[in-house]
């Protein structure tokens, strides 16, 4: 079984904290880092700069539709980013937890 790494951004903390807590009860994900960061981005044909939280969900190849899914239900963005990122390197004992985490 393969590590993936799910990345999105949210506007506050306290949304990534909500879907954090039920996938991980669910073991669809190990874990999920979550981090303050600031945006620069274009939307409505506007430069906007903005505080959001970036999180890093950590799981297997066999949870990751069901991870993206769950994000894109729950997402309180209209456009969410969902972004897949292939693990090709991976210490044995974090993989190990990893997949016990998420069985």
């Amino acid at each position: 079984m393969k590590p993936v790494l799910i990345i999105s951004t949210y506007p506050d903390k306290k949304s990534i904290l909500k879907i954090s807590h039920d996938l991980v009860k669910n073991k669809i994900i190990a874990c999920v880092n979550i981090s303050k960061i600031d945006s620069v981005y274009s939307w409505n044909d506007k430069i906007q700069n903005s505080s959001e939280y970036i999180a890093i969900f950590k799981t297997v190849t066999k949870n990751k539709v069901k991870l993206k899914k769950k994000i894109t239900e729950t997402h309180p963005y209209d456009v969410p980013e969902i972004a897949e990122i292939d693990i090709t390197s991976i210490n044995k004992s974090y993989l190990n937890w990893l997949i016990e985490s998420t069985n």
